[in-house]
């Protein structure tokens, strides 16, 4: 179970690289997924969870006014090492140390196939309601809501 979670948290990075590490990061802080004592404990320290919030915060913005697609081959470069982190830090989380590198692999496979597999859901969205933005702003309630309901279940 829990490293079907690493790979679902590792999928929500491909419609977002930054929000789910950065919920990763403040779920870790306030101790509600242990990762403290493992190679990604820094992630759980609250400047990392800061500069990544704000990393969020901008990819959160600059999604509704940029026209860069997410499949840009550096776009995926990133979503991978992100959902790397979460994977890893979702498996290190509910599971013992050992499972940590097979969630990172998971998170980053994951990231990767949810950056293709989720486009053409936000394109399909965004043709029916005619515009971009309440695709957009869907996409953003479901990444959180999914990330914060792993981090839930994996705790």
């Amino acid at each position: 179970m829990t490293l079907l979670l690493a790979f679902i948290a590792g999928f929500l990075n491909g419609p977002r690289t930054f929000a789910p590490v950065a919920l990763v990061a403040w779920s870790a802080a306030f101790g509600w997924l242990d990762i403290a004592g493992t190679g990604l404990g820094w992630l759980g320290a609250p400047a990392p969870a800061a500069l990544l919030t704000l990393l969020a915060l901008g990819e959160l913005y600059g999604d509704k006014v940029t026209t860069r697609s997410r499949t840009w081959v550096p776009a995926v470069i990133g979503r991978a090492a992100m959902g790397a982190l979460v994977g890893g830090a979702i498996a290190l989380g509910a599971s013992d140390p050992a499972s940590g590198w097979l969630g990172a692999a998971l998170g980053a496979t994951g990231a990767v196939i949810g950056t293709y597999a989720t486009l053409p859901l936000r394109l399909a969205l965004a043709k029916r309601f005619g515009r971009d933005l309440p695709a957009a702003l869907i996409e953003d309630a479901i990444v959180i809501a999914g990330i914060v309901g792993i981090v839930a279940l994996a705790t």
